[in-house]
């Protein structure tokens, strides 16, 4: 079975929103790295806010949509606050059409 690259699980992760902003964590720049090594897969990533209350069903979504693809043995997900999250952080043409 092939390895399953970082950027297959981003688009995976594409699929999983925040919910009271309803836009995907890859283009809010929630999602910091992203490493499979053999089945393993670690993810660091970050919240809009430490407080998120949306913070345990985000994490929840990643784990399950990450554990649905062929050969993956774990999921790891680490919350990291460095850097700290900003709406700079979003993609520049998601940026655009929300006019930030």
């Amino acid at each position: 079975m092939e390895k399953i690259s970082e950027e297959e699980i981003k688009t995976v992760l594409r699929s999983v929103k925040d919910p009271e902003l309803d836009l995907n964590i890859i283009d809010l720049g929630l999602v910091y790295d992203v490493e499979n090594k053999d089945g393993d897969v670690a993810v660091k990533m970050t919240l809009t806010s430490p407080g998120c209350p949306a913070g345990p069903e985000i994490v929840g979504d990643v784990e399950r949509s990450i554990s649905a693809l062929d050969g993956i043995k774990s999921v790891d997900v680490e919350i990291v606050w460095e850097p700290y999250w900003t709406p700079e952080r979003i993609d520049p043409r998601v940026r655009e059409f929300l006019g930030f």
